[in-house]
């Protein structure tokens, strides 16, 4: 199964809470081999995964930047401008890595390819690449494939994937949700929220478009000419809930106006979902609070945190156990649900 991390909203908390999602469904299916690709020019994803702020996990990124090749999902783009249409002869181990042998508390079955800067520098390139007219070739279909085409010599290595995207709906954006199956989709409880759904829905399936002249041009209309299968929503997660035992009441009306927006598009576009029911496709995330910084600052999954008062660069914090076991409970829901 492939899934992707994604909002074209940024602040959602996406990379948080795929990271600390991926680590866990790690934990409880050691039995699976799982592949995490980067696709965020920032690369915070990485870098958590390879240390954190205080495990040197910025410095173990730039070392994967400095391979030869450039072991990170810019370095497999890189081959791919010069052979945009045709698969080049490569080795996709060489840009995948393993951050278990450089962050011990990372689960051994994962491994990763990791974001990369050059993302943004090669995004124009690509996206003229994606545009040019060849006759016979349907060169947009061809880019959007590049991580299909990376995974495809990878054959049953992996047994899922999840992607983590930036928030946008640029070139390499498309070519992550062209990949994927299913779509874990983080909201947080206000207004621009809900309009980022909106948005985000419009952008992937042609919803609610103000003119028709967009339909032509549209991802939807180009995926499905092709014959491709677009990816489900197939989870929401509400984030950003407050340390009360359920959502405060300012947060309680437009999380309940987000399900409402769900509901009447699973009446009018039920095939958009993998899910029939609000209750069956969303689940609540409490907000991480400082639980969330120290485990982010020193790339720990939460079941490596340990609760107490610790330093995080020359700042006491305390890690209270309860809320820890809280928010892991948080995180085990989401997990179960995928």
């Amino acid at each position: 199964m492939r899934y992707a991390f994604w909002n074209n909203k940024g602040g959602t908390g996406k990379t948080s809470l795929s990271f600390q999602a991926i680590c866990r469904f790690a934990e409880t299916h050691q039995d699976q081999r799982i592949l995490v690709v980067d696709a965020c020019p920032q690369a915070n994803l990485s870098e958590l995964f390879l240390g954190g702020l205080t495990g040197m996990g910025s410095q173990r990124l730039l070392q994967q930047h400095g391979a030869v090749p450039r072991r990170s999902l810019g370095g497999y783009f890189q081959i791919r401008l010069p052979s945009p249409f045709n698969v080049p002869q490569f080795r996709p181990q060489d840009f995948i890595s393993t951050p278990s042998s450089m962050n011990t508390a990372i689960p051994t079955n994962i491994d990763l390819v990791c974001g990369d800067p050059l993302l943004e520098l090669q995004s124009n390139a690509i996206n003229t690449l994606s545009n040019t007219q060849i006759p016979g070739t349907n060169t947009w279909i061809s880019v959007v494939d590049w991580i299909n085409d990376f995974l495809k010599p990878l054959g049953s290595s992996y047994d899922t994937v999840f992607i983590d995207c930036n928030p946008s709906f640029s070139i390499y954006t498309q070519i992550a949700l062209a990949t994927v199956e299913r779509l874990v989709f983080p909201v947080m409880a206000d207004d621009s929220s809900r309009r980022a759904v909106q948005n985000a829905l419009s952008l992937l399936y042609g919803l609610s478009l103000p003119s028709p002249i967009y339909a032509t041009y549209a991802f939807n209309t180009k995926l499905t000419a092709a014959g491709r299968t677009l990816p489900k929503v197939h989870l929401i997660a509400k984030n950003r809930i407050t340390q009360y035992m359920g959502p405060a009441s300012a947060y309680a009306a437009v999380l309940t106006a987000i399900d409402h927006d769900i509901n009447a598009l699973l009446a009018t576009n039920p095939d958009l979902f993998t899910f029939s029911n609000i209750a069956a496709g969303t689940v609540e995330i409490r907000d991480f609070q400082t639980t969330g910084v120290v485990a982010f600052a020193k790339g720990l999954p939460f079941s490596h945190l340990r609760a107490g008062k610790q330093t995080i660069n020359s700042h006491r914090v305390q890690v209270k156990e309860d809320y820890r076991l809280q928010v892991v409970t948080s995180v085990n829901n989401l997990v179960a649900m995928l």
